[in-house]
């Protein structure tokens, strides 16, 4: 008996591992965890071309009832089939260590995700540094721990790519008080939302630096930084757009998912040979050779790649 958490890919159906494929297949029970991303075609899809039926496991189930998802591997094997790769979520972590500490065996099987397909805008996959999550703001909650790592990255040279916040399933407060139970339709961040709230968090961080002033120190970016918006990645119809920040809020990328990169200092020569072709018509942006960037006065260049 085996607990199979198995990587679905980015795209539809059929990018799912032959491997994947062949433990999905000898499976007595299917969950799709469908809260952390979305596949781009539905339940009926996976279950005509895996010829079994899928339990949909929501984000209630997943962090408060996961037992139900993994305790039947004691008996049979089960797979829990994931967007993407299975080690991009915490949450998928946890459960392979709770699955393990009651003696189920867990096997992953890996797949494409955005944490190495955002490669195809570019950008190189070793100048990335931390990646970050963009939640939504409401009135009252507009964090932004996000901004100390982009900055953090940026000072390094590096890129920082954001991972967009998704809302499925959530609970209509109002309706709960009157004592009702439903649920908001699901919500899917766009790169235009993320780019005007990450202007926003750079005028809040102005103000907790120094009471509203110019920034003493460098800001970690500007309107006018690098940034690059994708959308649907791995998919015949993803949508990949580079240009400032500020000109990525009226882009339009069409539907969800939706990722974007906030371009390090120095973007290297051969990045921007592919980068340029996905530049925003009129874009503003010129780009500079990193390597004329960094040349020192005996004539030196300061970088390496």
């Amino acid at each position: 008996m085996v607990f199979y958490i198995v990587g679905l890919g980015m795209g539809d159906e059929k990018d799912i591992t032959v491997r994947g494929l062949e433990a999905v297949k000898s499976c007595d029970a299917i969950f799709l965890e469908n809260y952390t991303s979305i596949l781009g075609v539905d339940t009926v899809k996976l279950e005509e071309f895996y010829g079994k039926p899928i339990t949909i496991a929501d984000r209630h189930m997943v962090e408060s009832e996961a037992e139900q998802i993994y305790l039947p591997a004691k008996e049979g094997n089960v797979a829990l089939l994931v967007v993407g790769d299975p080690v991009c979520a915490t949450t998928h972590t946890d459960m392979i260590i709770r699955a393990r500490d009651v003696g189920i065996k867990v096997e992953m099987i890996h797949n494409a995700s955005i944490m190495g397909a955002i490669g195809c805008t570019g950008l190189q996959l070793y100048n990335f540094g931390q990646t970050v999550s963009i939640p939504f703001f409401t009135e009252g909650w507009k964090p932004i721990s996000f901004y100390e790592k982009i900055d953090y990255n940026r000072r390094g040279g590096m890129h920082t790519l954001c991972l967009l916040d998704i809302k499925v399933k959530e609970p209509d407060f109002d309706a709960m008080m009157r004592g009702r139970t439903v649920f908001l339709p699901p919500r899917y961040m766009t790169v235009n939302t993320a780019s005007e709230q990450l202007l926003e968090a750079l005028e809040i961080a102005k103000e907790n630096e120094n009471g509203g002033d110019e920034l003493t120190l460098t800001p970690a970016y500007s309107e006018d930084t690098l940034c690059v918006g994708a959308a649907r990645l791995g998919r015949e119809d993803q949508c990949i757009v580079a240009g400032t920040l500020k000109e990525l809020t009226t882009v339009d990328f069409g539907g969800p998912l939706h990722s974007m990169v906030i371009c390090g200092s120095d973007v290297h020569d051969l990045e921007w040979e592919v980068m340029k072709s996905f530049l925003k018509e009129g874009s503003s942006y010129v780009f500079t050779s990193a390597e004329s960037k960094s040349k020192q006065p005996d004539g030196r260049s300061s970088i390496f790649l």
